[in-house]
């Protein structure tokens, strides 16, 4: 099996990404902006 450099790369650099964004604080954020639409979708908000 060939291993693929480029992928466990991708892989580690998203990874590392997604982590910096939660400590970051962008999780609530994203949170609190899908409610927001999600109640406005079914007309509530």
């Amino acid at each position: 099996m060939r291993k693929r450099p480029l992928s466990w790369a991708l892989l580690v650099v998203s990874s590392l990404l997604a982590a910096f964004g939660v400590w970051a604080g962008e999780a609530s954020a994203l949170w609190q902006k899908a409610v927001s639409v999600c109640l406005s979708c079914i007309g509530i908000g």
